[in-house]
């Protein structure tokens, strides 16, 4: 079983950083990560993560 997170911020200016950190706090192991608008609907990332999780995972 692993822990899985995602972090996204909407603009290459912001810093995905304390999302991060937030995750490893609670013990997320395998991150995945992100910089695109809240408009875009196509999130290659989120997608992955998807792709990547298994049943027993969290």
């Amino acid at each position: 079983m692993s822990k899985i997170g995602y972090a996204r911020v909407s603009t290459r200016d912001q810093n995905p950083a304390r999302q991060i950190e937030q995750l490893h706090d609670a013990g997320v192991n395998k991150i995945f990560q992100e910089k695109l608008s809240g408009k875009n609907a196509d999130r290659p990332q989120l997608k992955a993560m998807l792709d990547y999780i298994r049943d027993d995972d969290e």
